[in-house]
């Protein structure tokens, strides 16, 4: 049960990491306020899914 739950973590992280390097790259490139706001929403998503995933392996593993 728990190899599952790290394969779903990873994922989640690597999502989140390349949506931040996304916003990122655009910020340094000039991109315009909406695709900055719509990352900045799947940023807050995935990092939320994130704390839940990780709440969720700490309570399966106690």
């Amino acid at each position: 049960m728990e190899r599952p739950a790290e394969v779903v973590l990873i994922g989640i992280l690597a999502a989140l990491a390349a949506v931040v390097a996304l916003g990122v790259s655009g910020l340094a490139r000039g991109a315009t306020p909406e695709r900055s706001q719509r990352l900045m929403r799947w940023r807050i998503v995935l990092q939320a899914v994130a704390l839940v995933v990780i709440a969720g392996i700490l309570w399966i593993r106690t």
